[in-house]
């Protein structure tokens, strides 16, 4: 029989436990979110003159867990609708519903006592068969299990989920000594396909392996950074995106993660290990441990290695002295090294120019560095059978570009190993394996296939699923079919080619146009279909703004004109080759990225995908397409066949809101929500699959029988509907809602969207509409308020009002 998980239920509703309800619920998972009763009244419950037995107080917790869901930010949800998935109750009254579910996941305090108490609950109440799992960071999966029968630990295990559930990657899967292989396959494969994770087999040893790894990299840095004395500002400079971590670098990061949790952690690993150079290694200095006495843990209390306080200049953010346990102004990072960085081109030149530099950043970042590549070699295979679950984890878990292997093949394995044996340190045998065998990385590539090496010395190919479909190794694959300086066609298998946009943030040009027209001839002549794709760092931020700022001063209009009237041409292009076009978007999709989605028949995006017409932040209407595109599909939502015919305005004015008001989605589901997109439009959950997802969705359009797109006539709302959208923007300009130009703007796309000047009920085709576009949007980019606009976006990087 095959195994499905069709409900779930979640024990503990705290940050984490709520957290991962909201994630089941994000891919349409019922779940039950239950917790402890409470044994006091609060005052609410006093005067509304309830008792500890009545329901709404013996469900409080979890409810009270459930109603964060909809405040926090980012968003745990993809749709706040997705709420009614939960189900609250609590661990006395609703233990029965456990033998409903297919999945339960423990998510109480990390004591192994309290664990095992509900675990012994459970296996009360749960029906044979079911999975359980605890969310534990770091407590051992066979003791929790202790004294549990032999049918209970075979379908126990960890499932280690990172926090917010929603956006980390990682989920580690770790099974214990008596877990059935089946079921480990089956959340390994779970975890991928249903809740698009990168799923890490781990094995059952303190904090598994990126916490291990994580958290022994941020117990050096501090080390490293009382050493050398460094300040806190300091090193979150030089530990954040510039060497390919995130932007709460490291001392932000654990103001977020909050310091009792991080303490934790730590402590985990010093009180289980018996190697007294580690113990050491995880000792926590003074300073943190009299932060925590002070409740500075972080975010949660707010304040910790950073508070936000007010000064003359409004709000500023002060830096803790970890000597006197004082804040401070930031002081800003001046290191040589650091500004050679901040001009290299990629990741692994950054690394050479601040690891092998001669200040102190340098010298920080080579001590932080060459202890944690020392610490996770030195943990293959008591933590990881091998370097890429090691890599992956870091990756996945901690937000890092690049994992432990990959930054010592990047640092250079030969030369870094040679200064560390100057330095007296011990070199793993694993290492010490690999420079014996000839080879001078842990990773090696052929023809665009992978392989790492492994104990043995040996090199095995690293394998992925068939629905990762990567286009850098198609493309040393010999699948490149063309390519200029802003995208590339990529044969990317079953007779479908891919469209690639390549150019700096995938902003649209001319050249992205030219291979977009090339696209179009290719696949007439030798393809199936066509997927609009790529596997940047975002889909399209929209078109290219400096050269559309560049031609408008310098009145090159008629340049203008010809953009926007080829972006039209390859929409035409693309439909008249009569094969199906799927777009693959995700992550941020603004402006000319959402117009290009409609270039397409069909949209396979992920779920995490922030979608909007985003044009009047920069003075301008959509004019790719995209004003056009919401008020056709503005009007396939209005009924018809009633007895009385359905006034149009309500529809035409919500589109024209959303554009106006620059929405952005904050999922792919919401991106369908606001009517950007359509629900027949489908969602990938794991963006990993993205491409794969698209490529199946062009064969089975292609399979089915595929019709081109027929142009479309809707009746406009005309000029009575532009005087009523008119007044509105009126209203809002009067009120000091907005300024002068932005009504300009707003009455621009109304006029658009309300066919012009025509009779309500005026029957107009798609063209028509792109005119009326083509010509606002000019009209916009003439003034010198929008190019003021344009120009602000480009130096400061956010919407100027004026």
């Amino acid at each position: 029989m095959e195994r499905k998980i069709r409900k779930a239920a979640v024990l503990g509703s705290g940050v984490m436990g709520a957290g991962i309800a909201a994630h089941l619920a994000n891919v349409g998972i019922p779940t039950y979110l239950l917790d402890i009763v409470p044994r006091e009244l609060t005052e609410e419950e006093n005067k509304k003159g309830l008792t500890l037995e009545h329901p709404a107080v013996r469900n409080r917790i979890a409810q009270a867990g459930k109603d964060r869901l909809l405040k926090e930010k980012p968003a745990p949800l993809y749709d706040k609708a997705d709420i009614d998935l939960i189900k609250v109750g609590n661990l006395e009254d609703h233990l029965s519903l456990l033998g409903e579910v297919d999945w339960i996941i423990e998510v109480v305090v990390e004591n192994l006592d309290v664990k095992k108490k509900v675990f012994a609950t459970v296996e009360a109440h749960r029906k044979p068969g079911t999975i359980v799992s605890s969310n534990t960071s770091g407590v051992s999966i066979n003791e929790m299990s202790e004294g549990c029968s032999e049918e209970f630990r075979k379908h126990f295990l960890g499932t280690h989920f990172f926090n917010p559930p929603r956006y980390l990657k990682l989920l580690e899967i770790i099974p214990g000594n008596d877990t059935d292989p089946a079921i480990v396959d089956f959340m390994m494969n779970f975890g991928e396909f249903v809740l698009g994770k990168g799923t890490v087999l781990c094995k059952d040893t303190p904090n598994f392996i990126a916490n291990r790894i994580g958290t022994f990299g941020l117990q050096v840095s501090i080390e490293e950074m009382v050493r050398l004395g460094l300040g806190v500002d300091e090193v979150d400079a030089i530990t954040g995106p510039v060497i390919g971590r995130p932007k709460s670098a490291t001392f932000r990061t654990l103001d977020v993660v909050g310091l009792d949790t991080y303490v934790h952690v730590a402590n985990n690993v010093k009180n289980k290990s018996n190697d007294e150079a580690e113990k050491s290694v995880f000792e926590l200095p003074e300073f943190v441990h009299k932060m925590v006495e002070n409740r500075w843990l972080g975010q949660k209390t707010g304040q910790g290695f950073f508070k936000q306080e007010k000064s003359a200049a409004g709000k500023e953010i002060f830096a803790l002295d970890y000597n006197t346990l004082e804040y401070k102004p930031r002081a800003k990072a001046k290191f040589a090294s650091l500004e050679a960085a901040k001009t290299a081109k990629s990741l692994p030149q950054k690394l050479q120019a601040l690891v092998y530099g001669k200040d102190k950043a340098s010298e920080f970042l080579w001590s932080v560095f060459k202890r944690t590549l020392l610490y996770s070699a030195a943990n293959v295979p008591a933590i990881a059978d091998d370097i890429v679950a090691i890599d992956k984890a870091m990756k996945w878990g901690f937000g890092w570009e690049m994992g432990p292997f990959e930054t010592w093949d990047v640092l250079g394995v030969e030369k870094s190993v040679a200064r560390m044996r100057e330095e007296g340190e011990t070199i793993p045998a694993l290492v010490e394996e690999l420079l014996a065998s000839g080879k001078k990385s842990f990773y090696e590539k052929n023809e665009g296939r992978l392989s790492a090496f492994v104990i043995g010395g040996k090199f095995k190919d690293v394998e992925e699923n068939k629905e990762k479909i990567n286009l850098a190794a198609l493309k040393e694959q010999g699948k490149l079919i063309k390519k200029n300086a802003g995208a590339s066609l990529v044969d990317i298998g079953d007779g479908v080619l891919c469209l690639e946009f390549t150019s700096p943030h995938n902003a649209l040009g001319m050249d992205v146009l030219q291979m977009a027209g090339a696209a179009a001839e290719e696949v007439k002549k030798n393809f199936v279909g066509l997927v609009i794709g790529n596997q940047g760092k975002n889909f399209c931020v929209g078109m290219n703004l400096a050269m559309a700022l560049m031609e408008a001063q310098d009145d090159n209009y008629l340049e203008l004109d010809m953009l926007v009237r080829n972006f039209h041409k390859t929409g035409e292009a693309l439909k008249a080759m009569g094969r199906p076009v799927v777009a693959a978007p995700f992550g941020m999709t603004l402006g000319g990225g959402v117009e290009v989605c409609y270039l397409a028949d069909r949209v396979q995006l992920s779920a995490e995908t922030y979608l909007g017409l985003v044009e009047v932040g920069v003075g301008l209407l959509p004019g790719g397409g995209g004003t056009k595109e919401m008020l056709f599909r503005a009007m396939e939502n209005v009924p018809e066949g009633g007895s009385v015919p359905v006034d149009p305005f309500a529809y035409v004015a919500k589109a024209f809101e959303t554009i106006a008001m620059a929405k952005v989605s904050t999922s792919g589901k919401e991106a369908i929500k606001l009517g950007y997109l359509r629900p027949t439009d489908r969602i990938s959950v794991n963006q990993d699959h993205l491409l794969h997802d698209a490529k199946q969705l062009v064969l089975t359009m292609d399979k089915e029988g595929f019709t081109p797109r027929k142009s479309r006539k809707i009746r406009v709302i005309g000029e009575t509907g532009y005087a009523n959208l008119k007044q509105n923007i009126y209203a809002m300009k009067i009120g000091g809602l907005i300024s002068e130009h932005d009504a300009l703007i707003a009455s621009k796309i109304a006029y658009v969207m309300s066919g012009g000047n025509v009779p309500a009920g005026t029957e107009v085709n798609e063209q028509y509409i792109l005119d009326l576009e083509r010509k606002a949007f000019l009209d916009l980019i003439k003034t010198q308020k929008t190019q003021a606009r344009m120009a602000h976006m480009l130096q400061k990087g956010k919407p100027l009002r004026n």
